[in-house]
């Protein structure tokens, strides 16, 4: 049995290389970016203005006062998307300008229409009257004023957004090179497994594999259901392995048959196959018959989950979903810490993950609660925490007040 930062560095070193391919942007949605994208262009494309009103040389009101008016002739009007077409301009003279369009020399600045006067009338104007001194850049959204031509939208490694979306579509970035997605076919495992509604007492409906192929949609990675495999198929399970190697499926997780039973095959089986990475059994808990392989001369990986739903989603958490993010480029997860509400206490050589729930007291401090039911079959306390708090090994007793490590569970917005 090894460490959870043992565990950790193995996962680490043993990486397997993903893919990249070109997709258009509007389909890149929580894909993630194989290189640093940049801005072909400035954005705005042009000076424009962000108000309904009247563009004028703010020079030629230098001087005006109520006392000494001066009338602008109207021009022209503009709309977004119009061609402003602007010949010499005279000095007084202003074009009316909706939000958007462009803001061309020797305009500089724009009067906003609420604050408007006009000659002969408002019903028929022809001129507008400016009696005081306008400064200049008033209301005028100025080319590349947001993104620089060259300037970095979005980084190497990082999930794409609907945020990024936007940015990509409004400066014409039609195609986007990002990792493809890693697929995982999974299989449970147990004669007690069954999809059936109604069951006697001693069978169990299948629910691991729901809740970790839930986990993929809108996600960066793929999950593919490969069925079940009962006590007596390790000679299939070997047959399947196999099958894989030539297919385009990246890693492969099975669930449960992992322990010292009877009838815990997969080890066993994994082992005849060549390998370069492996572990089995980690200081954790829940989770703790967790295995992991790296086949040699084979981009392909293999995680063997405990079958207990509770030690089956801590482990695709803490040892899966790091691995996918190393193996696509991405950063580490960051984690938060937050002040432990209550004394806790657990074996030293341990780490746990707990099901726990953090909220913000009266005093506006973050606080981690450790839920009741932290058992590994227990469902209820996973659905009411918001949290996976981390107590790590070489402690035994944690107070009341102290800083714990806190992430956030996949799968929760």
């Amino acid at each position: 049995m090894i460490s959870y930062i043992n565990a950790l560095k193995i996962l680490k070193n043993s990486k397997i290389k993903i893919q990249n391919e070109i997709v258009l942007s509007k389909e890149s949605i929580n894909r993630v970016s194989a290189k640093n994208i940049f801005s072909p262009s400035n954005y705005p494309a042009g000076n424009n203005t962000a108000f309904d009103g009247y563009a004028v040389n703010s020079k030629d009101t230098m001087g005006l006062s109520k006392k000494n008016k001066k009338k602008f002739k109207i021009l022209k009007t503009l709309a977004a998307g119009d061609n402003p077409n602007l010949k010499k301009i005279k000095k007084f003279h202003s074009i009316e300008v909706m939000t958007g369009a462009l803001v061309l020399k020797p305009f500089d600045t724009v009067i906003p229409i609420e604050t408007v006067k006009y000659y002969p009338s408002t019903q028929n104007p022809k001129f507008i009257i400016i009696d005081k001194k306008i400064p200049k850049d008033n209301h005028i959204r100025y080319l590349g004023s947001d993104f620089k031509k060259g300037e970095k939208i979005i980084s190497e490694g990082e999930v794409i957004n609907s945020s990024h979306l936007l940015a990509l579509k409004s400066l014409g970035i039609n195609k986007v090179l990002v990792k493809k997605k890693p697929k995982i076919i999974f299989y449970s495992t147990g004669n007690e497994i069954s999809e059936k509604i109604k069951l006697p007492s001693w069978k169990i409906r299948s629910s691991n594999i729901h809740y970790i192929k839930s986990l993929s949609k809108n996600s960066f990675f793929e999950i593919l259901d490969g069925g079940i495999l009962r006590d007596k198929d390790e000679k299939l399970f070997k047959k399947l392995v196999n099958k894989v190697f030539k297919k385009k499926i990246d890693i492969i997780i099975t669930n449960g048959a992992v322990s010292a039973g009877k009838f815990d095959f997969v080890p066993k089986i994994v082992k005849e196959f060549n390998l370069s990475k492996y572990f089995k059994s980690v200081a954790i808990r829940p989770g703790k018959p967790i295995m992991f392989a790296k086949f040699k001369n084979k981009n392909k990986a293999f995680f063997g989950l405990p079958g207990n739903p509770i030690s089956s989603a801590a482990c695709f958490k803490f040892f899966v979903y790091p691995y996918l993010r190393k193996i696509l480029g991405m950063k580490k997860e960051e984690s938060f810490t937050a002040v432990l509400k209550k004394k806790y206490s657990k074996k030293k050589e341990f780490t746990r993950f707990i099901k726990s729930k953090v909220s913000i007291n009266k005093k506006g401090i973050m606080e981690v609660e450790v839920l009741k039911g932290q058992e590994s079959f227990r469902i209820k306390s996973l659905i009411k925490s918001n949290n996976w708090a981390i107590f790590k090994s070489g402690k035994a007793n944690f107070k009341k007040g102290e800083l714990i490590d806190c992430f956030k569970p996949l799968g929760i917005q």
